[in-house]
Parts: C-alpha cells; sequence; structure tokens
C-alpha cells in the first residue's frame, strides 16, 4: 500500500436526512458540517442486504448502500456509489454492526469506496476491512485533511491499531501479509501445557484459552496486542464457503494445502429454504442461489473437510450451523471461528468461540491460526433467580436497552456471564446469552464451564468430559467493567422494531400492536428449550381450545434435526398441530429473509424471537424482538402480549 493517500474520489455523508442523500447521489458535494447529523447503527444488512449477496466477487461493487435506510426510505439504488465516484464514506456510531459478512466491505471496495470515517466501528467489519485493503479512521481530522487536498501519511491511518494489524494493513490486507509469514505447526504450546498464570498475573479464562493457543512465534500476548491463535475449529457456511476458496485459491493456488482439514466444517443453513422465500422467487434470485451453493458444494467436495448438508426428503437442512457446533464439536476450552457473526454461541460450553470474515477463514483453513486482538472483558453479572415467563433472551435485551451499549460501549469486548442466575441456566439458555453478543457489539460471550456443561456434554454427545482446574477466570483477574443485574428485577422484554437496542419492558407498551406473523426459530431461538417454552405456552392455550387465529401465522422452525426429534419423543407435535402452529425444517429460514416467517409487504407487523431486527432483516415488513414465551402468547392473542398478560385476561 501507498506511504500516503490522496483523496481523487467524492465523499458520501450518510445522513440523517434523506434529501442530503439525495443531493449527493445527484451531484452535490457535502461537509460534515453541511451534511447535517450522520446516521449511527448501519448495519451490514443496510450495506449488502441478504439477497444481493448471490455473488462473492467483484461483482458486488454494484450494490453497497442499497438496503441503507433513511427517512423510511432507501435512496441508494444500484451502482449509484460507482457511478457517482464516490471514494470515502462518512457516517456515525457503530458502523458496520449485524453480520460479519465480507460481503459489506467488498462491495464497498469494487464500487471505489477506498475509506470509511466514522466516530465509531463494529469488531469484525472493521477487521474485514483492514484484511481487504479498505482503510478506515474514527479520526474526522484526517477527512478534513484529504478534502483540503493534502496528502495524508498512511501512518494516520495505523494510529491506535496493534502491531500485527499495521503490518496487515501496510501490506495491503491479509493474504498479502499471510504468503510472506511463518506458520508452524499449530497447537504445540498447548501440548507443552504452557502456563496460564505466567509470572502470577492473574488473567480470565479468555486470556488463558489464548495463551494455550498462541502462535509459537508469539512470546505472550498482553491486552489489546494482536495475536495469531490456533484454532479446533474453522467453519463456513453456504453464504461464503464459495467466498472464502475463491479467496484461498488466488493467493495459495488450487487445490491448497489445507491444514487439518477434519477440523474444518461447511454448513448448509442460510440459503436451504430459498425455493419458498418470497423475494428469491419473485425476483428471480434462486439462480444467485445456485451460484453460491455450487461454490459451497465444490469444495466440501473436493476437500476431505466434514461437511453437513441439506435433508435428502424434506426443505431444509440438518442444522444451523452454531447449534450444530454445540451440539456436535465444540469443547470447553478450545478455539472456534467461523463466517458468522453469532459464532460465539458455543461460547456456553466455555469456550472461544467468535466470528470472522471470508479472508480470515481462508487463511485459516491454510495455515490453521486466525488473528484475533487479545481482549478486554467485561464481567456481567447477574445474581439472584429469574421470574417465571423471563428468559435469557430479555437479559439480553435489558442489556441491549443500555445506553452504555447502546453507544458501543462494549465494541470489542469479551462478556463473561457469571452469577447465581447464569449458573441455574441451562446450556442452551446461557447459548441465547453467548449468542447475542454479536448485538451486543462485543468480540464473543463466555460462561465458565462447570457441571452443567459436563451433563450437556455427556447427554447430548456422549462425551465424558472432565473440568481442568485452568477452564475459570482468576479470582483477582482483572475487568473492564462489572455490570451487575438483579435476575428478579428483569421483565419480559420487546425489541421495537429497526434495532435490537430499541427495548423496552413489556409492560410499558402503551399501544395494541396487531400482528401478522408469529416466528420462533434461529440459531437464538431453535433450541431445546427454546420449544419447551413454545410447548408450555400452546399447551396452556389449546387446554383452553385457543388456537392461532385467522389472519395470524405462527411459525416455530427447529435449530437442527436433534431438536425436531426432541420435540417427537417429548410429544410436542401433537399440540402444535392443534394450536395451528406451521413447522419449518432446520435453516435460518426468515432470520435471513430466506425462507417461511418472512413478511411480505412493509404493511406486515411481525413479532419474532430471532436476534436481530435490522431493517429487511425477515423481509419489508416490521419486526418486533421478544422472547420465546411472548412469541407463542401473542401468537394466540393476535396482538403483543406476554404469557402473564395473556394467562390474565383469559384465565
Amino acid at each position: 500500500m501507498s506511504d500516503t493517500i490522496r483523496l481523487d474520489g467524492r465523499v458520501l455523508y450518510l445522513s440523517e436526512d434523506p434529501t442530503v442523500i439525495a443531493a449527493q447521489l445527484a451531484g452535490d458535494n457535502f461537509t460534515r458540517a453541511t451534511a447535517g447529523p450522520l446516521r449511527d447503527n448501519v448495519s451490514t444488512d443496510e450495506i449488502t442486504p441478504v439477497t444481493v449477496m448471490l455473488t462473492y466477487d467483484e461483482r458486488l461493487g454494484q450494490y453497497p448502500y442499497v438496503g441503507f435506510e433513511v427517512g423510511a426510505r432507501m435512496p441508494i439504488g444500484r451502482n449509484a456509489i460507482r457511478d457517482g465516484g464516490f471514494q470515502v464514506t462518512v457516517a456515525g456510531k457503530r458502523y458496520g454492526k449485524g453480520s460479519s459478512r465480507e460481503s459489506s466491505p467488498l462491495a464497498e471496495l469494487s464500487a471505489g469506496i477506498r475509506l470509511i470515517v466514522a466516530e465509531s466501528f463494529e469488531r469484525i467489519y472493521q477487521q474485514n476491512c483492514d484484511n481487504i485493503g479498505i482503510l478506515t479512521t474514527t479520526d474526522f481530522a484526517v477527512l478534513d485533511k484529504l478534502m483540503a487536498g493534502d496528502a495524508v501519511p498512511i501512518d494516520e491511518f495505523l494510529k491506535g491499531r496493534d502491531a500485527l494489524t499495521q503490518q496487515i494493513i501496510r501490506s495491503g490486507g491479509l493474504l498479502a501479509y499471510s504468503k510472506f509469514a511463518d506458520w508452524p505447526a499449530p497447537h504445540a504450546r498447548e501440548r507443552a501445557g504452557a502456563e496460564t498464570n505466567a509470572g502470577g498475573v492473574a488473567k480470565t479464562l479468555v486470556e488463558k484459552i489464548i495463551e494455550r493457543h498462541l502462535h509459537p512465534g508469539m512470546a505472550s500476548a498482553q491486552r489489546g496486542d494482536g495475536v495469531f491463535i490456533a484454532a479446533d475449529w474453522r467453519f463456513s457456511h453456504d453464504y461464503f464457503t464459495g467466498m472464502c476458496a475463491h479467496l484461498m485459491h488466488r493467493a495459495f493456488g488450487k487445490p491448497a494445502p489445507l491444514h487439518a482439514p477434519d477440523h474444518i466444517i461447511a454448513f448448509q443453513d442460510h440459503l436451504v429454504l430459498a425455493s419458498q422465500s418470497i423475494p428469491h422467487v419473485r425476483d428471480g434470485l434462486l439462480p444467485g442461489v445456485a451460484n453460491l451453493m455450487e461454490g459451497h458444494t465444490s469444495f466440501s467436495r473436493d476437500y476431505p473437510v466434514r461437511a453437513h448438508g441439506a435433508l435428502d426428503n424434506l426443505p431444509g437442512s440438518e442444522g444451523i450451523c452454531h447449534a450444530l457446533m454445540a451440539e456436535h464439536y465444540a469443547l470447553p476450552g478450545q478455539v472456534v471461528c467461523g463466517t458468522d457473526s453469532h459464532t460465539p454461541h458455543s461460547g456456553a460450553l466455555g469456550c472461544l468461540a467468535f466470528g470472522a470474515g471470508a479472508t480470515e477463514i481462508a487463511n485459516s483453513w491454510v495455515t490453521g491460526y486466525v488473528r484475533c486482538k487479545v481482549p478486554e472483558t467485561l464481567r456481567i453479572e447477574i445474581d439472584g433467580s429469574l421470574r417465571d415467563g423471563v428468559t435469557a433472551k430479555d437479559v439480553v435485551l435489558h442489556l441491549l436497552s443500555l445506553e452504555a451499549i447502546r453507544s458501543g460501549g462494549a465494541i470489542g469486548l469479551v462478556f463473561e456471564y457469571g452469577g447465581a442466575a447464569v449458573r441455574a441456566m441451562s446450556i442452551d439458555e446461557r447459548a441465547t446469552l453467548t449468542n447475542m453478543v454479536a448485538e451486543l457489539g462485543g468480540f464473543t460471550g463466555i460462561v465458565e464451564p462447570d457441571e452443567r456443561t459436563v451433563a450437556f456434554l455427556k447427554e447430548r454427545r456422549g462425551v465424558d468430559f472432565t473440568l481442568e482446574n485452568w477452564m475459570q477466570s482468576d479470582a483477582d483477574a482483572v475487568y473492564r467493567d462489572t455490570i451487575r443485574l438483579d435476575a428478579g428485577a428483569i421483565e419480559p422484554m420487546l425489541a421495537r422494531p429497526g434495532d435490537p437496542g430499541n427495548g423496552v419492558a413489556a409492560k410499558q407498551l402503551d399501544e395494541v400492536v396487531a400482528i401478522d406473523i408469529a416466528y420462533g426459530g434461529s440459531c437464538t431461538a431453535g433450541k431445546r428449550e427454546d420449544f419447551d417454552f413454545y410447548h408450555e405456552v400452546l399447551r396452556w392455550g389449546v387446554e383452553r381450545d385457543m388456537r392461532v387465529p385467522v389472519g395470524t401465522r405462527l411459525f416455530l422452525q427447529f435449530g437442527t434435526m436433534a431438536v425436531r426429534a426432541y420435540c417427537e419423543e417429548q410429544g410436542y407435535l401433537p399440540v402444535f398441530e392443534r394450536a395451528g402452529v406451521t413447522l419449518v425444517m432446520p435453516g435460518c429460514g426468515s432470520c435471513a429473509n430466506c425462507g417461511p416467517g418472512q413478511s411480505a409487504d412493509a404493511n406486515e407487523v411481525t413479532i419474532s424471537a430471532i436476534n436481530r431486527n435490522f431493517p429487511g432483516r425477515s423481509g419489508p415488513g416490521e419486526v418486533w424482538l421478544a422472547n420465546p414465551y411472548t412469541v407463542a402468547a401473542s401468537a394466540l392473542a393476535g396482538k403483543i402480549t406476554t404469557f402473564e398478560q395473556l394467562k390474565r385476561t383469559r384465565g
């Protein structure tokens, strides 16, 4: 990369004012002062909606920001960025939140964007930019210099970045760096039994896991350092396997020399229900889906990797990647990385699990290592007991409603959950806590493994696991901060449409919100215990001759086929049938706007147990988030209501 950067294109301000956006697209130029307030929380769903992610190369340059919403409109059309000659994008806080899709920065890069200036960035998004060669900064003075015609030294874009990241940025990206780096056999340090409290320094559990997996060429790992760590498991799903393979082959040749291919997993889950998806069928997108699927299946066919695919006799898959990782692979103390922001799901088992972009995963397939920054940890201490009808989902929605979280104060942190309420939770419920660290903006989530973890591994997987003494944070470990919650004070929560951070206690909802769709499923809410919750509500309703009313539809989607088998064994399916449920086989489905449960038009209202409700996430309609109890109760009532409220009204 050049030692100096000069601006020779236009600047696009992602303003809160739709007239400013329209004027810029028409050719007018603005400054930060004249552009007005900048949009916060621009998500990757807005930069590249899932319906445009049907290619994994430079053709994505047609689409950046086509899902960007301002003033209830999406004003940026296909090819608008490329045709407008824009080189810099400017936005507010938490830019790039949401999915880990590297499609977003690749689309921006392919459209001509070379620099993104924002008040703050989500971790995975910024790391993806580093990996593919887009510069980022939170220093608006740099933008002022560029607009004044000055040449800015590359060092200005390296300030505050760790030494490893600086090397990668200077190299022009991760794969360019990787081809000249040394990659010794992973796990040597772990086999040697590295000390986890060297020098008597107290460590968190995540710090201990990192130290045990550290690249042998790195003597130590201090907080804030960029490091490479050996990954026990590396996985991709059908949206990104083709992109990962494309990048890998371009850098390392074909066939590429995979490291430990039996610990690489390819999951077919995100697109498996595309033939039942409204926009994919209506807009002729199925050939694009077939293109992505060919990239996915050819990789799993050409290399001796593990694969979980589509069902033979039903529309659906064996399961969603995150749920299958917990059901089959991840173990306490391990490192798991995958092409999805909800990879922290497996942190419920006490492992370090985090999402990474396609370039990171491609590199890990060959080297066995994945990059991360040694993080600070935020301790979430939840004391007391949760009330009936309150779940882990409510805990997360409560956290998301806190201003410190909404403003991006937890970006890049580990969420270490503990306290009596967490110790009392099942692994399924703990997985909801760690899964939704993606929405909280953190690096990952983790719960120290305990006897419940051991019992889960034995009962679900037949694994006899012995906890080791090091698998816990030291008593005097240092945390960035501690958030203490009284579990008994947490109520059933909702998140208003548009963002998971739009939290409100359900009892404070002062309007009647009629619903068209209720959806329970996804990696977050398609687990066994989630279905226990759905069944508890629906059985209560059926016993009182209630069912989903005409005009409302309730979809329940299993997270894995093992969850479906569990529901059969428990006798849940007859109750679901009597209540009027539409059952859906495993897959990401409507959570990825790709299957049953999505809205068809902007007037439809959905109550959903998924993890995020960014604009367009599950169709054009409005999406409210809630826990499984509230989703099922609302389906019976035809309007948003909690199970407790429903019981009071129906007796």
